[in-house]
């Protein structure tokens, strides 16, 4: 756990969170700044800042690739739905520690507003 880092923090349950879903390598909790009816983050109970950290640990991928499935399973966004990683201040990541946006329950328009 990094002190400082508020989705270690959620984990380790010093932060209240809505939780949707917990494995033993995952927490899923609803986002406070909803974009969408559904908006879930699923982050993996270890560290890794970002999703190029994540992806040197294929176990952990697949474990929160699994849960943002079970998400939408359990939010029943049977009409669809999108899984967002944003990676880097570019991307538009705010919090450094990898976490997938589940995102759904409305039509979503396109992947980018145009600039």
């Amino acid at each position: 756990m990094e002190n400082s880092c508020l989705f270690c923090r959620i984990v380790a349950g010093e932060i209240p969170a809505t939780i949707v879903h917990r494995t033993e390598t995952t927490v899923a909790f609803r986002d406070i700044d909803p974009k969408a009816p559904t908006h879930v983050l699923v982050i993996p109970v270890t560290h890794h800042a970002d999703v190029v950290a994540l992806a040197g640990d294929p176990a952990a991928a697949a474990d929160v690739l699994a849960a943002a499935a079970k998400v939408a399973e359990i939010e029943g966004l049977t009409a669809g739905f999108r899984v967002i990683f944003n990676t880097g201040r570019d991307g538009g990541q705010e919090v450094f520690h990898v976490h997938a946006h589940v995102v759904g329950g409305a039509p979503l328009g396109p992947m980018l507003a145009r600039s």
